[in-house]
């Protein structure tokens, strides 16, 4: 009978550990969405006005195809746009 005893301490053991476990992961992912909600308006509209500069740029002939990508790329990560 201790041996059930035993059994039944470890198993709530482990299920501690896994509901802290997965606390501990929503906090960060909570902290994460909270950090790219931090984005203001105001760096939103410059990276923005960085965006149309720099197509206009690409477009005058300017700015070569790999230079207006890697700059694109930048700006849509850090407005938090997927890029392919």
């Amino acid at each position: 009978m201790a041996r059930r005893g035993g059994e039944a301490m470890a198993k709530r053991a482990r299920e501690r550990a896994r509901q802290a476990k997965q606390q501990a992961k929503q906090e960060r992912r909570l902290a994460a969405s909270e950090g790219d909600a931090t984005l203001s308006a105001g760096s939103e509209a410059a990276l923005l006005e960085e965006f149309a500069q720099l197509n206009a740029r690409f477009e005058a002939k300017t700015l070569s195809f790999d230079a207006f990508t890697e700059e694109r790329n930048r700006i849509f990560t850090e407005l938090g746009i997927e890029t392919h």
